[in-house]
């Protein structure tokens, strides 16, 4: 890696953690203005089967690109 390629990996790295905590400090604040907040059973089913339907899908796309990788699909003709 030359120096160059190396400053560019630190200016992302910093790019990332200052997006990273500008997220943090975003959600602390909303979460702090939201106050006493109940979630009712339906809201909980909501969020478990949104998760779990989230979280298939990101394995089911890793478990696909895999799969192209290693039968060879994504090579060049």
């Amino acid at each position: 890696m030359t120096g160059r390629q190396r400053g560019s990996a630190w200016i992302a790295v910093v790019a990332a953690a200052v997006v990273v905590a500008a997220v943090l400090v975003v959600g602390a604040s909303l979460w702090a203005t939201a106050g006493d907040v109940e979630i009712s059973l339906a809201g909980w089913i909501a969020l478990v089967l949104g998760g779990l339907v989230a979280l298939a899908l990101g394995i089911g796309l890793m478990a696909l690109v895999f799969i192209s990788s290693r039968r060879g699909y994504d090579e060049p003709e």
